[in-house]
């Protein structure tokens, strides 16, 4: 985990396909071969139009991704309503990505010779532009760009036109379900959709809707004279849900992760000099004994790497003074050297005896499942996370119903996963829906939804990660607070895997999630200053202090922060820990 991390890099799961030319009837895209030099395109410092090499004309683009700018250059385009369009362009080098923004994207690595890219699409009922793009990838080098073809009509249709669809926003308590929208130009109505069917036909730009208990997913139009607009982005509502089992934990929490078998070169925390500003204290690491043993075991730093370690009585102790003071402390599985595959049933009981004896000796509160790496990946044809199939997923799944079941209802139960393992699922889940992307891809997704009714934190870590794509279909980066607000509104308002709006990761409940972080920027690629960490948590929590990024709802009981670590929290003289704790008990 964290320094010691796998470093997310979502480039490793695409997969994709060269596609044959279509008849081209049109193309109303502006300076399609760059022959004008970049006029009509709006780029990133990386891109320019050269002479050499060029597939047509006297002119292509060239575009170098630096850091985490993945060299795009857009343009957009008028276009008719309900109309088919058809996007192509030729490329070479390494992963060239083309798309239209709201719809599906293609990609090649073409190397050295040119390759076409195509892709369709078919216009909204209201939509009148299209902003379509070309882009590289995170780390990787140049690529190039002609003949951009954008086929079919331009220019909008006579006549009036429907409204555009409203931006939905979620707000509830345990039995109201409060929908609001900003008003759209040009509509008279709107008409609100749960799960599919129209419930209502308000004029005003807010409704409450109090169905039975269940989980629910809302859509807004706009109406007019001329029609109906596109619906508008889902919300996932549940109602009368089973309230959180009593772990004793306050309102607003701080997770802290205890180097308690290592240094990591931020120095050994004694247990009882934690302080008091973490509710949740995860011991660092449980390891196994082999990767595929199950056979966990945890033993405390050794003394020529944390020369003030204290004794085995001193840290047991320490435990129970914390406890006693209301934390809880856990002990954390994996890590970045911990790989974890419970590949069998005879591994899926030694993981429940051993995770357990560890439990039962120091007195514990409960788990972290801190799988990274390897430990988790979906088997080919493993395609439904509500069901899986594939053994490493299915025994973790059993595992962890066991320990639940044997220390009960008071059982903590936390996961760590890295964007890779959940929200990279919007895009991509398994090998793809095409094959040949990284099995691993959103793979702790049907661990999170077996588990959900007994998990009390989920904290992604929105770190160590490349670019992923948020519910508006834009790339986004770690280390601002627009990063952390789009990670955790896919966990807070759902998200389609792979897009496909009928098989959605239904929305946790906002007292499970947390936000997961760098204590200082040593500690992990990705910190976030306290300033750009306190606005994200004021857009989710109380709707202010937005950026680009709009969340799908506003989120009231989100319920804190997790930092990699005490120990680097310490050594940056515990900015974090002080800094946010006063910043969440104002949020009562």
């Amino acid at each position: 985990m964290k320094i010691r991390s796998l470093i997310a890099a979502a480039a490793l799961v695409l997969g994709g396909a060269l596609v044959a030319s279509p008849a081209q009837a049109a193309n109303i895209a502006t300076n399609p071969g760059f022959e004008s030099g970049l006029t009509g395109w709006t780029c990133s410092s990386g891109a320019q139009a050269v002479t050499t090499p060029v597939r047509s004309g006297t002119g292509a683009l060239a575009a170098t991704p630096a850091g985490s700018d993945f060299a795009r250059c857009s343009q957009t385009v008028t276009v008719q309503p309900n109309t088919a369009y058809t996007l192509s362009a030729w490329v070479r080098g390494p992963y060239v990505f083309l798309g239209a923004i709201g719809f599906s994207e293609t990609w090649a690595a073409p190397g050295a010779t040119w390759a076409q890219l195509t892709r369709t699409f078919t216009t909204g009922s209201s939509q009148t532009s299209v902003t379509i793009y070309l882009n590289g990838w995170y780390g990787q080098g140049t690529y190039y760009a002609d003949d951009v073809v954008l086929d079919g009509p331009g220019g909008n249709p006579p006549g009036p036109q429907p409204p555009a669809a409203p931006v939905l926003s979620l707000g509830q308590t345990t039995t109201d379900v409060n929908l609001s929208w900003p008003a759209v130009s040009g509509a008279t109505g709107y008409r609100v959709y749960r799960n599919g069917s129209l419930i209502s036909s308000p004029t005003a730009t807010a409704y409450t809707d109090r169905p039975a208990a269940g989980t629910y997913g809302y859509q807004v139009s706009a109406v007019n004279a001329a029609g109906e607009s596109g619906r508008s982005n889902t919300v996932t509502a549940v109602v009368g849900s089973v309230p959180p089992p009593p772990t004793g934990l306050p309102k607003r929490v701080m997770v802290g992760y205890l180097h308690a078998s290592f240094a990591n070169g931020s120095g050994y925390t004694r247990m009882a000099d934690v302080p008091n500003e973490w509710d949740v204290i995860n011991l660092s690491f449980g390891e196994p004994t082999s990767v595929t043993s199950g056979d966990i075991r945890f033993t405390q730093c050794p003394v020529a790497e944390c020369p003030n370690v204290e004794t085995e009585a001193q840290f047991i102790a320490g435990i129970r003074a914390k406890q006693q003071a209301g934390k809880k402390v856990l002990i954390s599985i994996g890590g970045q050297n911990g790989q974890v595959q419970l590949t069998t049933t005879a591994a899926r009981d030694k993981f429940v005896q051993s995770v357990g004896a560890i439990i039962d000796k120091y007195g514990l509160d409960g788990l972290d499942i801190d799988f990274e790496g390897h430990s988790l990946s979906l088997n080919a044809g493993d395609t439904d996370f509500r069901n899986p199939t594939t053994p490493v997923i299915v025994n973790l799944i059993a595992a962890l119903r066991s320990l639940k079941a044997r220390y009960g209802s008071r059982f903590i139960l936390t996961m760590a996963p890295e964007t890779f393992f959940v929200q990279l699922g919007y895009q991509f889940y398994g090998s793809g829906q095409w094959g040949g992307a990284d099995p691993r891809a959103a793979a702790y997704l049907p661990v999170i939804h077996a588990m959900r009714n007994d998990l009390t934190l989920l904290h992604v870590q929105d770190y160590n990660s490349g670019p992923i794509m948020g519910l508006d279909n834009q790339y986004h980066t770690m280390g601002g607070h627009d990063f952390h607000v789009a990670m955790t509104d896919m966990l807070l308002a759902g998200f389609p895997i792979q897009g496909n709006a009928n098989n959605v990761f239904p929305a946790l409940r906002q007292d499970q999630v947390a936000i997961g972080l760098p204590s200082s920027p040593q500690a992990g690629n990705g910190f976030t200053t306290v300033a750009e960490v306190q606005k994200a948590f004021d857009c989710l929590a109380k709707g202010v202090n937005c950026g680009p990024y709009r969340p799908r709802g506003v989120y009231p009981n989100l319920r804190g922060l997790m930092t990699w670590s005490i120990n680097w929290d310490r050594f940056n003289n515990f900015e974090f820990s002080r800094s946010h704790r006063s910043y969440l008990n104002a949020l009562g």
